[in-house]
């Protein structure tokens, strides 16, 4: 089952040019089984139509992107979030408290968001490293690929994107079936999924540590 677990709409995600319908319907289009919407430091969606549904046949699972102070860590499973802006291990033990999950997102982007290598000080307390991400530079994604591997980390890939183009550049692919955010959570935990690049075909898995074996 392949989902883009990083995915901005322009409702609570200001920066954002694409709408939930235009995501769900290129989703459709472009073979996805499901978007994750984290929007920045929000959970409006969330309480605006719940944590998982469908959309124009495409699964939704609301997560959010919170900002800490060492650097943005995607939030699934998080009812209510922080209210200003907290150290990222008060926030991954919020995450903790309520049986979610944490992913690293974009950890070396060059602007200064990610978590970089505050990933090792950390890992106990994430569940993956989103290692492609479609809008950040090459060498940055090898970058979390190596520390993903090296910290033994799920490894993910997202578009992150805030333009309809982007989407699925890189995604998730899932060995089990995801129907609702609780199996969500339940296969993130268990790392028995890999990166996929988008290809003109489709759907491309990145053979790396956590296969589909």
């Amino acid at each position: 089952m392949i989902i883009d677990t990083h995915v901005h709409e322009n409702k609570y995600s200001k920066d954002s040019f694409i709408s939930l319908d235009e995501i769900t319907l290129r989703a459709n289009e472009l073979g996805l089984h499901g978007v994750c919407i984290t929007d920045h430091e929000s959970n409006d969606l969330r309480r605006d139509i719940g944590s998982s549904f469908y959309r124009n046949e495409t699964l939704v699972i609301v997560g959010a992107e919170f900002l800490t102070f060492e650097g943005d860590i995607l939030v699934f499973g998080l009812e209510t979030l922080p209210s200003k802006k907290i150290p990222a291990k008060e926030l991954l033990n919020l995450v903790k408290e309520n049986n979610g999950v944490a992913v690293s997102a974009h950890p070396y982007r060059n602007n200064n968001r990610g978590l970089g290598d505050n990933i090792g000080a950390l890992k106990d307390l994430l569940h993956g490293v989103e290692c492609f991400n479609g809008s950040t530079f090459p060498h940055a994604n090898l970058l979390a690929y190596s520390k993903s591997t090296e910290m033994n980390l799920g490894c993910l890939g997202a578009s992150d994107s805030h333009v309809i183009e982007k989407l699925g550049t890189y995604a998730t692919n899932f060995r089990s079936n995801i129907r609702d955010e609780k199996d969500f959570i339940e296969a993130i935990k268990s790392k028995v999924y890999c990166p996929v690049i988008r290809k003109n075909t489709g759907f491309e898995n990145i053979n790396i540590y956590n296969t589909l074996t």
